[in-house]
C-alpha cells in the first residue's frame, strides 16, 4: 500500500523550493519537488483566469454598442495558454491516488487565495485543503506555519473578496471600455481603479492650471541678536508703512516669552504603501519598483511579507524583538558607533494588525552577504532597517521657545528649538547621511536656539527688511503624494471605523499606475531631481468625457470597503456585484457622447474607414490597415496568406474602398492552380474571429487570364 502524501502549492517555483527544503523535500521532478511525504509545486501567477467576453457569445468578438451591457450570469473561466503546462502538472498531482490532502501555500493575501482557489476549482479536485499562513520565509516560521496550519474553510471569505474583485473588474473593464471606444472611436481603456486614480491626477493639474498666485509681504526685524517677523499683509504700502515706523521706533521690546519642553514620538514602522511613498521622496524607487525589491528580499528571507496594510507587530513577537534589532543594527553600517535602544512598547498593538504585521528585517541579515545584493535591494533594506531601529529608540526630546515682540505698535514673532535629547532622530540622521539625495531639512524642525530673554527686554532694531512671496499652487503629483492620496481618497464620506477607504490595496497601487503609464494616459516628467506625474492629452480627455460615476474616487472607495467588508463575513458578494452591474446598466443605456469629442481626441494618422467591427478608424500602418482601437482586433496584413498566395499587396486605396461598399476590385491575381492571372472582386467576409476573412466574385462568364 502506498504511503499518503501532501500537495503543497506554493505561488511560485522560487517559494516552492524554500517550503521544499524545510520539508525535506528533495527530491527534483518536472514541475515539482518530492520527499519526505511531502509533494510540493507552484503556480506561474494567474493560473486561471476570468474567459474573455467572446467566449459567453461570439458575437462579443466584435464591439458593439447594442451588446452592452456584457454580465455573465454563470462565469467562464480558462487556463493561460503560457502556464497550461504547470496547470496540467498540478492537475494530475491532485488526481494522483496516494495523494490524501493539500496545503495552500501561495501568498498569505486576497490574490493569493484567489490564484490557488481557481486551480482548484478548475482541476475539479475535491480532497482537504489547509492553509499555510506566514508573514515570512525564514525556515524558522516556514516550520512554525507548519505546525499551525489552518483550515481552508477560516479563508472562504477571503476568497470571496478576492473573487468579488476581479469580476468587478472584469465588469467595469470590459463595458467600460467598450462604451466609450465605441463612441469615441479609439481605445480608451477604463478600469475600476485606474479611471479615478486618473481622475486625482488631472483634477491636480486642473487646479494647479486655474491657480492664480497672490503676492503677500513680511516685514522682518533684525535685532542685536535674534531676528522676528511679522505677520502677513496683502498691501505693499502698509508693509512700507510697519517697515518705516519700525526704523524710526527707538526700540523692540520683548512682550512675551514662552518655553515648552516637548516630544516626538518614533515613527510607526512601514506597511507597504507608507515604504512605497518613503522610497520615493528619499530613493527616488517608483511603487513598482519597491515592490518587486521587496518581494525578492522575501523570497531571499531578509525581509518579511511585502503586501501588509499593517504598521505594528503582534505580542507574541515581543520577546524576540530586541535581538531581532541588535542583529539589524549590527549588520547595518550606518548605525555603527550609535547606541540602539529597544522598546517593543512602542511598535506592538494586537489590535491593529489583521492578516500580516508591519514590514521588518528577519534575523537572515546575520548571516547574509549584504554587500552582494543588488544595490536597489540593498538600498531598500538598508531603509526598512533604519524605520526598526528608529521605531523602538527614544523619543526626540526638545525645548522649543516662542517669543513675541513689539515694536512701534506692532507685533513680530520668534521661534527657537533646542535639543534635549536626540533619541531616534540621531539614528535617523545617520542614515539619511548615506543617502545619495539628501531630502530638504524641515525648515520650523531646524529652528536655531534662540538667546536667553526676558519679559520686558528692549533690543536695538538694527534692521527693518520687507520679504516679498507669492502664494504658491498645489503640488504636482509625486509617486509619494499620489499614494497617499490614493490611500486616503474618499476617507471623508466614509464611516469613521472603515478599515479600508481608499483607491487599491497596498498590494495593486503599483500595478495601477504602472497600467497608466502603458495605456498612454500618464507619464513621468523629471524636473529638476523630483519626477513628476503627469496625465497626457488623451489622459485629460478621457477624464473630460467620462461621467461622474466612473471617475469618481469616493464610489471605487467605497467599493474597497465593501470588499473588506465581505472580506470579513459582514457584507453580500451577490449585493457588490448588483450594485456594480446596476450601474454599468444605467450608464450604458443612457450615456451619450460628448458633443465636438473629435477635437478631445485627435486622430494621429489619416483614417482609410470605418472599423466593420467596432466603429473607429482604421488607419495604414508598417504592416497592414489596422483599427485604432487597440483591443478592437481588427486587421487587413499587407503579407497576409490571402494576399500573398495570389501575389498582391492591398494599396490604401484598395482597403479605402473595401471599407466603404464592403467590396473592392483586384486585377492581376495569380492562381496557383493554372500559373496565369485574373481579376476578380474581393468581398469582406468579417466574422470578428483573430483574422478577417475574404471571398472572391467572378464576372459572369468570366475567365481568369
Amino acid at each position: 500500500m502506498s504511503t499518503k502524501q501532501t500537495l503543497v502549492i506554493a505561488e511560485k517555483p522560487s517559494v516552492a523550493k524554500s517550503i521544499a527544503a524545510v520539508l525535506k523535500a528533495t527530491n527534483r521532478k518536472d514541475g515539482y519537488l518530492e520527499g519526505g511525504g511531502f509533494l510540493v509545486s507552484w503556480c506561474v501567477g494567474h493560473l486561471v483566469e476570468p474567459a474573455d467576453a467572446s467566449t459567453y457569445e461570439e458575437r462579443y468578438g466584435k464591439w458593439s454598442l447594442a451588446d452592452l451591457p456584457i454580465l455573465p450570469e454563470h462565469w467562464r473561466y480558462v487556463i493561460t495558454p503560457d502556464t497550461k503546462k504547470q496547470f496540467d502538472t498540478l492537475k494530475q498531482l491532485m488526481e494522483r491516488e496516494d495523494v490524501a490532502s493539500l496545503v495552500c501555500a501561495t501568498d498569505a493575501g486576497r490574490e493569493g487565495e484567489l490564484i490557488f482557489r481557481l486551480v482548484y476549482e478548475q482541476a475539479k479536485c475535491k480532497k482537504p485543503v489547509k492553509r499555510l499562513w506566514i508573514s515570512s520565509m525564514e525556515d524558522s516560521a516556514i516550520r512554525e506555519g507548519f505546525e499551525h496550519l489552518r483550515p481552508s474553510a477560516d479563508y472562504d471569505n477571503l476568497y470571496r473578496a478576492a473573487l468579488c474583485r476581479a469580476r468587478a473588474d472584469w465588469l467595469v473593464g470590459i463595458n467600460a471600455t467598450r462604451l466609450f471606444s465605441c463612441l469615441y472611436h479609439r481605445t480608451l481603456n477604463i478600469g475600476r481603479v485606474m479611471t479615478p486614480t486618473l481622475a486625482l491626477i488631472v483634477k491636480r493639474e486642473a487646479d494647479i492650471d486655474a491657480f492664480k498666485p497672490t503676492p503677500f509681504y513680511t516685514v522682518t526685524l533684525g535685532l542685536s541678536d535674534f531676528a522676528a517677523t511679522g505677520e502677513r499683509l496683502t498691501d505693499k504700502a502698509q508693509a512700507e508703512v510697519v517697515q518705516a515706523a519700525c526704523m524710526a521706533a527707538d526700540a523692540a521690546t520683548v512682550k512675551s516669552v514662552e518655553r515648552k519642553e516637548k516630544t516626538e514620538k518614533p515613527p510607526a514602522l512601514y506597511d507597504l504603501t507608507t515604504l512605497q511613498r518613503e522610497a520615493n521622496r528619499l530613493l527616488g524607487f517608483t511603487a513598482q519598483q519597491t515592490l518587486d525589491y521587496l518581494q525578492s528580499l522575501y523570497e531571499k528571507k531578509l525581509a518579511t511579507y511585502p503586501r501588509t496594510d499593517s504598521r505594528y507587530l503582534t505580542s507574541d513577537m515581543a520577546q524576540s524583538l530586541p535581538v531581532l534589532v541588535n542583529t539589524v543594527a549590527k549588520a547595518m553600517p550606518f548605525a555603527s558607533g550609535v547606541a540602539v535602544y529597544c522598546n517593543p512598547a512602542q511598535v506592538i498593538n494586537d489590535a491593529k494588525v489583521s492578516d500580516h504585521h508591519a514590514i521588518i528585517p528577519t534575523q537572515g541579515v546575520k548571516d547574509a552577504d549584504l554587500s552582494g545584493l543588488p544595490a536597489g535591494e540593498r538600498s531598500l533594506l538598508s531603509l526598512i532597517a533604519a524605520r526598526l531601529l528608529c521605531a523602538v529608540g527614544q523619543p526626540y526630546a526638545y525645548a522649543e521657545t516662542a517669543v513675541l515682540v513689539e515694536c512701534a505698535g506692532y507685533e513680530f514673532k520668534a521661534k527657537g528649538r533646542a535639543v534635549l535629547n536626540p533619541g531616534f532622530k540621531e539614528l535617523d540622521g545617520r542614515y539619511r547621511d548615506t543617502l545619495k539625495n539628501k531630502p530638504e531639512p524641515d525648515k520650523e524642525k531646524e529652528a536655531k536656539a534662540l538667546p536667553v530673554l526676558a519679559e520686558g527686554q528692549s533690543f536695538e532694531v538694527v534692521t527693518a527688511g520687507i520679504k516679498e512671496g507669492k502664494t504658491t499652487p498645489p503640488a504636482h503629483f509625486t509617486e509619494d503624494s499620489l499614494l497617499a492620496a490614493m490611500e486616503t481618497a474618499g476617507a471623508g464620506e466614509m464611516p469613521e471605523d472603515a478599515e479600508r477607504k481608499g483607491l487599491g490595496t497596498p498590494a495593486t497601487r503599483a500595478g495601477i499606475l504602472e497600467k497608466l503609464i502603458k495605456v498612454g494616459f500618464l507619464e513621468r516628467k523629471k524636473v529638476k531631481k523630483t519626477t513628476h506625474l503627469m496625465p497626457t492629452h488623451e489622459g485629460v480627455a478621457l477624464i473630460t468625457v467620462l461621467p461622474e460615476q466612473i471617475q469618481s474616487p469616493s464610489m471605487t472607495a467605497e467599493w474597497e470597503h465593501q470588499l473588506k467588508e465581505i472580506e470579513r463575513g459582514e457584507a453580500s458578494p451577490e449585493a457588490f456585484l448588483c450594485e456594480i452591474s446596476a450601474m454599468l446598466k444605467d450608464l450604458t443605456s443612457h450615456y451619450e457622447a460628448v458633443k465636438d469629442a473629435a477635437v478631445l481626441f485627435p486622430s494621429k494618422k489619416e483614417s482609410l474607414g470605418k472599423c466593420p467591427r467596432c466603429g473607429g478608424s482604421v488607419v495604414e500602418l508598417k504592416k497592414g490597415f489596422v483599427c485604432e482601437n487597440r483591443d478592437c482586433g481588427f486587421a487587413i496584413w499587407k503579407e497576409s496568406k490571402f494576399f500573398t498566395a495570389k501575389k498582391k499587396k492591398p494599396t490604401a486605396a484598395f482597403v479605402t474602398e473595401l471599407l466603404a461598399s464592403g467590396r473592392a476590385r483586384l486585377s492581376g491575381c495569380y492562381s496557383e492552380k493554372s500559373g496565369k492571372t485574373y481579376d476578380a472582386v474581393v468581398v469582406l467576409d468579417d466574422d470578428g474571429g483573430k483574422y478577417v476573412n475574404f471571398k472572391l466574385e467572378f464576372a459572369s462568364g468570366g475567365k481568369s487570364k
